[in-house]
């Protein structure tokens, strides 16, 4: 996922620091995929309108979902002893975030980051 998200960011034309918001925010979460949903399905793909590109990711999986999105959106909290900033920092990360959880039949994370004018 690191890989084919800095590659489609560098595609879209991100300098170094877009390419590696991109990236960072692709790994967290994929690792939440892998750990709080049990995997899941991913998506890359490149995005442009009239005036921008961009990379949008859209992350699923049929775990347990979020129980209390305000704190885990918050930072800090954490179910597996991590520090709990991944759903947080990536939202810091990039322009568009959307979360979409239902406890007990999963989670949906899609985000969009623009390149800069």
């Amino acid at each position: 996922m690191r890989r084919r998200a800095r590659a489609v960011a560098q595609a879209q034309g991100f300098d170094s620091f877009g390419a590696a918001a991109v990236t960072t925010a692709a790994s967290e979460l994929a690792r939440n995929v892998w750990v709080h949903g049990q995997g899941g399905a991913a998506t890359i793909e490149a995005v442009a309108d009239d005036v921008r590109r961009g990379v949008r990711m859209t992350f699923q999986d049929a775990g347990p979902g979020i129980a209390d999105v305000d704190r885990v959106l918050a930072g800090g909290f954490s179910t597996v002893r991590s520090m709990g900033l991944g759903l947080s920092g990536t939202r810091r990360l990039v322009d568009d975030f959307v979360l979409e959880t239902n406890p007990g039949r999963g989670t949906m994370v899609i985000i969009t980051k623009w390149t800069r004018f």
